[in-house]
């Protein structure tokens, strides 16, 4: 069960770190990666817990000193990206580890570590429905919001590179669902 990575990757707003967070509480052995990203915090996140928040700075040195299995520019010198010493960090202490990244940083670590790997996206019922939910958080602008559902349009059609597609049209199911997909997942060996 240990040393095995879970990727969820989805659009924003498609559900993914609540599913994530829902995980982590349901199983002790799986611990959330907490990756760095370089935007500006928000009011309910949490340092060390949500993100690590650095500067673009910061991160365009992490970048050259190769400290990340995966990183992204998502948006304008807007990165996120997983350190190498994290996933350490959790193996060490002998747990298997959960993402919640985006659909590129999903894929470059599914392509790292290959079947200790399970991938899986998140598709929200529409992209109308992702961009209510996104209007229901109100922490975007106009424009960051456009942006956010054009980006997802785009994430959408990679659905297919994923181990698993797990749609989010209600959340109590997408949970459970997550749940068997994960544990049956985490209590196979891993196949070389």
């Amino acid at each position: 069960m240990h040393n095995k990575l879970v990727i969820f990757s989805a659009p924003s707003g498609a559900g993914k770190t609540t599913i994530v967070r829902y995980l982590v509480d349901q199983l002790p052995d799986l611990v959330f990666s907490v990756s760095v990203c370089s935007r500006k915090k928000r009011p309910h996140e949490i340092e060390g817990k949500d993100y690590y928040f650095v500067s673009a700075d910061e991160f365009r040195q992490k970048i050259k000193n190769q400290e990340f299995v995966e990183w992204e520019e998502v948006y304008r010198d807007h990165f996120y990206g997983t350190l190498k010493s994290e996933i350490e960090r959790i193996w060490a202490g002998g747990k298997s580890i959960v993402f919640d990244v985006d659909v590129i940083g999903g894929i470059n670590i599914k392509r790292e570590y290959g079947s200790r790997a399970l991938s899986v996206f998140v598709m929200p019922p529409s992209l109308e429905e992702l961009e209510r939910r996104l209007l229901k958080r109100s922490t975007e602008s106009t424009e960051a919001l456009r942006e956010r559902v054009a980006k997802a349009d785009k994430e959408m059609e990679y659905a297919s590179v994923f181990d698993v597609v797990l749609y989010n049209k209600n959340l109590e199911t997408a949970k459970k669902e997550a749940l068997n997909i994960v544990t049956e997942f985490l209590n196979n060996p891993v196949e070389s």
